[in-house]
């Protein structure tokens, strides 16, 4: 699998402060920190006027994309990522395929100074950089897609050799005004309750026996949950749209 493109399993799970230390000593047992340990993640959204991107995620379709630019907090990088998604019966398979190119470049791209295809060759990572740019740059033109929605939330993640990886976000918040990739003070806060954690769990087939005694210990279970869908929601109702 080429490393500019990811396929694997995803389930969320809506826990506690509590959940979180509880299950944290296995994990921390079993898992490594990864590169980004403890960062803050910034994913603008991209859609068109209609939010036909973000409609058709809510509507739980069988196939459903998105686009989205993320950017860790203190790091210049950029990735731009699409990001395609496929129920089935028991599991979701992701399929993320993504770009990296730097916060002045990527100003280029959003003011339409530049295509990131001229743009990837400047951050070339794999020969595959420029097809993946081609990509973007038609989902942008044929569905008019610009920056809509910021959401942010401070990540603590962990990872293993076979593929497995664990992420805990904090502080769900957003704003669909003054679209930068940097947190400012008029973000909103997503969740009321400060003990909310999303835990996110992606796997490269079945996960690890321990892992699923410990969360059937603690009755943690997967739940349906969009961040960038539930934000979606809460600014129409915010809206009365």
């Amino acid at each position: 699998m080429d490393n500019k493109v990811f396929d694997r399993v995803e389930k969320k799970y809506l826990i506690t402060k509590a959940d979180r230390k509880a299950i944290l000593p296995i994990i921390k047992k079993h898992l490594k920190r990864d590169e980004y340990h403890k960062s803050l993640v910034l994913n603008l959204y991209f859609d068109n006027d209609n939010y036909d991107l973000i409609n058709n995620s809510n509507d739980w379709t069988s196939f459903k994309e998105k686009l989205r630019a993320r950017s860790y907090g203190g790091y210049d990088r950029v990735f731009l990522e699409i990001k395609t998604k496929l129920r089935g019966k028991e599991n979701n398979v992701g399929y993320k395929r993504r770009v990296m190119i730097t916060h002045e470049d990527f100003i280029q791209l959003i003011n339409k100074k530049a295509t990131l295809e001229e743009l990837s060759k400047k951050c070339r990572e794999t020969n595959d950089d420029v097809q993946i740019a081609k990509e973007i740059d038609y989902l942008i033109d044929y569905l008019d897609l610009k920056p809509k929605i910021l959401v942010l939330y401070n990540r603590e993640s962990y990872k293993n050799e076979e593929g497995l990886r664990i992420t805990f976000d904090q502080k769900l918040r957003y704003r669909d005004d003054k679209l930068t990739l940097n947190s400012k003070k008029n973000d909103k806060i997503y969740f009321e309750d400060d003990h909310n954690i999303i835990m996110e769990i992606k796997a490269h087939g079945s996960l690890p026996l321990w892992l699923v005694k410990k969360m059937s210990e603690l009755k943690i279970y997967p739940q349906r949950f969009s961040k960038i869908g539930r934000i979606y929601q809460k600014i129409r109702k915010e809206k009365n749209v």
